[in-house]
């Protein structure tokens, strides 16, 4: 990344500032901020420029519910839960399934849904559950497989629906008025899938701007000078700033499959109850592949555990230091909530991250080295 240009966005977002006053800027992407924190670039923000996590990490916004589904599958015999690894160390109300694994229970981690149904494919005398969980940028690989199975005529594979969809969690966040956010950075992998053009009622309806950006630092600091460009303005639209990856239209092929195999229907977040058509649920076509109906499950009521503020984190209602569990009871080795397990989780960027951003300070010529190295 060129430094000159990364000086010239930063004192572009530093005039913006002094202009704008102070604004909150939302990166829905948990792959965001973990990229803002380990780039530098979260450090080099100017005091009046605030940027807090959303509701873009996958295993953070799966409901307790759902993980407690997937370990009583789990616990059944004759079953294995195949799954992605930021989801074994989950706690749900009677453990994990890490806990389930150690006490007998077939769990096995796999990189993609095509594994799974290489497992149900190699393992006939099993009971295979894939636990689908993400949002736009895993279903088309989950709707691929169920395609596949059903091409391969296999029986002995299920999924456990939990695909969640970006924009409604986004319009819930900004209907219920209680994080004044004033723009997006929004998510650069989804939006390869969704395309730009479908975020238009945000921008629209509720007034927000909006930037598609990507994960260099380069690209995330342009994100952010377009948003605070448009709030200086006082214009709102859909930029992206991610055009080597990302259409307007998304991509038709990963969109097909995803309609093809599903249809949106009404789904549990954590923290945030159920947000109508939110969620991914089988076709009638496919309902032969809902874990659900095969092994006569419901997924709970939502809950949180005693102390734990994941559910104000990833709605940008708190920042994580200000939980009282955060760095001593709840850790990366002893995580208490999702925030702490997940890759994409912002306790566990906070965790991993923040101590350094601390030392450089806000805005410092370290920050910018850090940013460029």
């Amino acid at each position: 990344m060129s430094r000159l240009r990364t000086e010239q966005l930063i004192h572009q977002i530093e005039t913006l500032a002094r202009a704008t006053g102070p604004v909150q800027i939302m990166e829905v992407c948990g792959t965001h901020t973990v990229s803002l924190f380990r780039s530098g670039v979260k450090s080099l923000m100017p005091a009046e420029v605030r940027l807090v996590s959303g509701p873009g990490c996958p295993v953070c916004v799966t409901s307790q519910g759902y993980i407690d589904a997937a370990c009583d599958l789990a616990s059944r015999e004759g079953i294995t839960v195949c799954t992605y690894g930021d989801m074994v160390r989950v706690p749900g109300r009677s453990g994990s399934l890490e806990n389930r694994r150690a006490a007998g229970a077939q769990v096995v981690v796999v990189y993609s849904a095509r594994d799974a149904v290489k497992f149900a494919e190699q393992h006939a005398d099993r009971k295979v559950v894939f636990l689908a969980v993400g949002f736009e940028t895993t279903a088309p690989a989950t709707a691929a497989a169920v395609l596949e199975a059903t091409r391969r005529r296999l029986m002995n594979l299920w999924i456990l629906p939990g695909h969640k969809l970006v924009i409604p969690a986004m319009a819930a966040l900004l209907a219920g008025g209680d994080v004044p956010i004033r723009g997006f950075l929004l998510p650069g992998h989804v939006s390869v899938v969704i395309g730009t053009q479908v975020y238009r009622p945000i921008a629209e309806r509720y007034r927000k701007p909006c930037a598609v950006t990507g994960f260099e630092p380069e690209q995330m600091l342009a994100g952010i000078a377009n948003v605070m460009e448009q709030i200086s303005a006082g214009v709102s639209r859909i930029d992206n700033v991610y055009g080597v990856a990302v259409r307007d239209g998304g991509n038709p092929q990963a969109l097909g499959f995803i309609d093809e195999v599903f249809e949106p229907e009404d789904t549990i977040w954590r923290a945030m109850g159920t947000i109508p058509m939110s969620g991914l649920g089988l076709r009638e076509r496919f309902l032969r592949f809902d874990a659900l109906r095969k092994f006569d499950l419901t997924i709970g009521q939502d809950y949180d555990p005693p102390g734990c503020k994941c559910g104000q984190v990833i709605q940008g209602k708190l920042e994580p230091s200000s939980c009282g569990l955060f760095g001593e009871h709840c850790t990366p080795s002893h995580p208490v909530g999702p925030c702490m397990v997940s890759s994409e989780g912002t306790c566990a960027a906070w965790f991993k991250y923040g101590r350094r951003e601390r030392r450089e300070g806000n805005a410092s010529s370290s920050g910018v080295q850090t940013a460029t190295r």
